[in-house]
Parts: structure tokens; C-alpha cells; sequence
């Protein structure tokens, strides 16, 4: 949704991470974003011109002075179509050149004529990226108002081990969205459960649900996107902790609600997103239960209600509930609202636990009820923070 129909400007300078400047392109146009590519010299060295050109789908653009492609796209028209500039890999001398005020080539003059946000993705020896010249240089366009993502630690193509290795093409894509994407959550602090929770019957058995807590995850980082300090308590889950985001980890649905408590009191925004167990088994056992009997009873206990809880202490904060339900979803999800003391409520179905997909209903404390059509998580997401923004800003 961010990068729908967004001019990228995408720089390519010389580091051997240039050959994943092409994937990048084709991610940043599968996001329906336009992209214009500039390769400085050096990167032609990595890749060819015919191949970003390929995959971009528009010119690319390399030599100032090269009147052909002049009398069609200037440099200046280059900076002032440019929605975002990501330059991806940056290197220790086009950061240094930015950070200078040097402009002798075609990427440091569209750099130094736009007005548009500038996001870095530096890659480099490690050695090189701990320089002190270079760190000066990235913190000083840091203060300027630069954005950078990366990078990441590994093993660097020179043989060593260390911080270096070009940020993930996923979190360049974060990374941009997050340039892009509106500041209407500057200031708040939001909390955001995710995933299931495990209840341990014997040491290797437990009772759970097949959450997968993309939906969690899809609302901490569009938060945090828009501006928000983020704590993202979840259950077990096999998605990485997303970047710059406060991350919790918890297993059972006693972790989670203490986890839950602990940042609720200073928490301005609260989305219960997770999907936590009901019931759990009154008796836990030390030992793995073997299979001596033909029949297993397990007795089960109610396990604490967060969300009741969280309703019943509230304190100006907004709360957001969700709704699991496999029949009268609107009836039960208008007296969850009104039960629990929520200002807002998602209803879903379990069909939606483990997809990419999910078709849910909104209802706000006033009633109003939006039936969303089938969006991606990440959509839902923005579509969940858009109307707890225009409650709390009216």
C-alpha cells in the first residue's frame, strides 16, 4: 500500500552487494512502486546496466553528460520525481561524499538536488564500515535527517566475519515503507500482543492453536512505520523479531499476561492481537506421560483473561481486542466490546490463522461496523491503525 505507485529512485554504487540491487528492484515493483535506476561507474564493474534496465523496466540512468538521455531526464528532473532515493549498496565513498557535500557524478547531484527522503543501506568491509571517518560521516547525515538501514553481521564476501553484509532486501523494503509512510503515531506508545501461547501437558506435549502471529507482527511494524514506540509481546513463532521494535518473548498464557501488565501502565495504544489459550492443564506433568493407558484425561483450568483484565485498569489507554469466532461473529464480537471495555474490536474466522489473507469486520465502541473484502495482513494492519488514529485525533 505504501509503495503503491511510488517513484524509487534507486542508486547502485560499487560493492559486490550490487548484484542485490536487481532483486531489490524487482521487490520494490512487485510492491507496485516505479523504479528508476542510477549505476555510478564502479557498479557496472558488479553488474550490467542491460540487467537492472531489464528488471526496472526504465532507463538506466549513469553519465551526467550523456545528451541523449539529458534532453529526456535531467538530473533535476531525476531528484524532483523521486518520491524516495535508496541507494543500495551504499559505500563508505558515496556516504562520505554525501556527508562532505561533494557532488561529481550523477548520483551525488540527484542526492544533493532533491527534497525527498534519502534512505542508505550501507554494505561494506567491516573493518572499513568501524572506521571512525565513516562512522562520523553516517551519524553527521544521521542528524541531518538521512535514513539508513543496516547493516548486518556475517560473513562479509572478503572473507571476514563481522558487521557489514548488506541489510536484508525485506528490511530495505521496511526500511522504506518507513521513510514513506505518515508520522500520525509520533509519540505513542504502542503495545501489541502476537502468536499463540503453548500450555504444557508433560514436558514435550502441550495444548495450543495454530496461530501464526503474522497478523501481531503486521500491526507492531506498520506502528512503528508510522511513527510509534512499539513493544511487541508474542508467543512462540517462527517470524523474526522485527527491527527497532521492543520484542517480548513468552510461551505460556501466564508469561504473556505478565509480560502484558508490566508494559500496559505506560502504554498509550494497546492491540491484542494474540491468540492465547483459553484453558490449560491443571496438572502439568514433571515427566513425559508414556503411553501405558489407552485413555488420557486431562482436567483443564480457566487461564487468566488479559483482555478483561487490561479493561477493567484502564487509564486513558485505547484498547483493541479481537474476536475469534466460528459462528454469530458480529453478535459475539459487539459483547466482547461492550464486556471488556474496548474502544475498538476485530472480528475474524480461524480460516485466516496461518495465511498471507484475512477478511475481518471492524466494530468501534459506537457501533460503527466496516466489513473489510479479503487484504493482506499488512493491509489490515494500516487499515486497524487508520481508524485508531482518526478516534484518537477527533
Amino acid at each position: 500500500m505504501i509503495l503503491n505507485n511510488k517513484k524509487i529512485v534507486l542508486g547502485v554504487t560499487g560493492g559486490i552487494a550490487a548484484y542485490k540491487a536487481l532483486e531489490l528492484a524487482r521487490l520494490f515493483i512487485k510492491n507496485e512502486a516505479e523504479v528508476w535506476p542510477i549505476m555510478t561507474k564502479a557498479s557496472a564493474n558488479f553488474i550490467t546496466p542491460l540487467s537492472m534496465q531489464t528488471i526496472a523496466r526504465n532507463p538506466v540512468s549513469q553519465d551526467m553528460f550523456d545528451l541523449t538521455l539529458e534532453a529526456k531526464i535531467s538530473h533535476i528532473e531525476l531528484a524532483e520525481k523521486a518520491d524516495l532515493i535508496v541507494i543500495a549498496p551504499a559505500t563508505a565513498n558515496i556516504i562520505g561524499k554525501i556527508s562532505s557535500g561533494i557532488a561529481d557524478d550523477l548520483l551525488t547531484t540527484v542526492i544533493m538536488a532533491t527534497k525527498s527522503p534519502v534512505l542508505f543501506a550501507p554494505a561494506m568491509n567491516s573493518n572499513m564500515y568501524e572506521n571512525k571517518i565513516v562512522q562520523q560521516n553516517i551519524e553527521r547525515l544521521k542528524k541531518i535527517g538521512y535514513c539508513f538501514i543496516g547493516p548486518d553481521e556475517g560473513e562479509l564476501a572478503c572473507g571476514y566475519e563481522g558487521r557489514g553484509r548488506l541489510a536484508s532486501l525485506e528490511d530495505i523494503i521496511d526500511a522504506a515503507e518507513e521513510c514513506l509512510a505518515p508520522k500520525d503515531l509520533k509519540g505513542q506508545k504502542v503495545l501489541v500482543t502476537a502468536g499463540p501461547t503453548r500450555e504444557a501437558i508433560d514436558p514435550v506435549r502441550f495444548i495450543s492453536n495454530p496461530s501464526s502471529g503474522k497478523m501481531g507482527y503486521a500491526i507492531a511494524k506498520a506502528a512503528k512505520r508510522r511513527g510509534a514506540e512499539v513493544v511487541l509481546v508474542s508467543g512462540p513463532s517462527y517470524l523474526s523479531p522485527p527491527r527497532g521494535i521492543t520484542f517480548v518473548k513468552t510461551i505460556t498464557a501466564e508469561e504473556m499476561a505478565e509480560a502484558t501488565m508490566r508494559h500496559y501502565p505506560q502504554s498509550t495504544i494497546v492491540i491484542m492481537a494474540a491468540a492465547v489459550s483459553d484453558y490449560r492443564p491443571k496438572i502439568s506433568h514433571r515427566r513425559k506421560v508414556k503411553k501405558e493407558e489407552t485413555r488420557l484425561n486431562i482436567e483443564l483450568e480457566r487461564t487468566q483473561d488479559i483482555l478483561k483484565e487490561l479493561g477493567n485498569r484502564k487509564r486513558g489507554q485505547f484498547l483493541v481486542g479481537f474476536a475469534l469466532e466460528t459462528e454469530d461473529m458480529l453478535t459475539n464480537a459487539r459483547k466482547k466490546l461492550k464486556e471488556k471495555k474496548l474502544d475498538l474490536i476485530v472480528a475474524n474466522d480461524p480460516s485466516s490463522f496461518d495465511g498471507e489473507t484475512t477478511r475481518v469486520t471492524v466494530v468501534e465502541k459506537d457501533d460503527m461496523v466496516e466489513e473489510l473484502p479479503p487484504l493482506s495482513k499488512n493491509e489490515v494492519a494500516e487499515r486497524i491503525l487508520d481508524k485508531v488514529v482518526r478516534t484518537i485525533s477527533a
